[in-house]
């Protein structure tokens, strides 16, 4: 039964990989909103403190993992693995440097830039302007191992799933980030 299963998830990730990364991945994602929200709106707090699930930020979350997040990480490891192929020392680290400081900067904008939008804030940059250097500086030391160990084990194919599966513990980091006052 299992191997059947398995046999499916790859021929679906085959035929569809966008759309089946895309709900990885937007599941991942709302699912980190939902347990941050969980642990700081039900858990950590008193029982007259406890707050209601934001369904609007959950459904801001999905957006930013289902319709934006995936469909750029797709297309940039398709191309990253196509141009830099292989695991030597010398491709990882190149993979690295080019993943965390061309790719990483334009997403954590768009992430603040994108979540301001939707939450309507007045001043769409003003969260950017802010956070971005913390965020940024946090994001080298969780992602450049994670991304030595994605570039070196995980096949192409798995890569979105692999990034999505290390975004759900990021998100919760971020998520975090985002709701500290600077």
């Amino acid at each position: 039964m299992a191997t059947r299963i398995s046999a499916a998830v790859k021929t679906i990730f085959k035929r569809y990989p966008m759309a089946a990364n895309a709900v990885v991945y937007g599941t991942l994602v709302t699912g980190a909103e939902f347990s941050q929200q969980t642990i700081t709106k039900k858990i950590l707090v008193k029982d007259a403190e406890r707050q209601e699930i934001d369904k609007g930020s959950l459904g801001r979350f999905a957006i930013m993992g289902t319709l934006i997040y995936p469909n750029v990480l797709y297309i940039w490891y398709r191309w990253l693995d196509s141009r830099y192929v292989g695991t030597a020392t010398k491709t990882i680290v190149k993979k690295l440097l080019l993943d965390q400081f061309v790719l990483t900067p334009p997403l954590l904008c768009a992430f603040f830039v994108i979540m301001s939008a939707m939450e309507r804030k007045d001043d769409i940059f003003e969260e950017c302007r802010k956070k971005m250097i913390p965020t940024f500086q946090t994001s080298c030391m969780f992602w450049l191992p994670a991304q030595t160990l994605n570039f070196i084990f995980i096949p192409p194919v798995a890569r979105v799933v692999y990034v999505g599966t290390c975004a759900f513990i990021w998100i919760n980091i971020l998520v975090w980030i985002k709701r500290q006052k600077y």
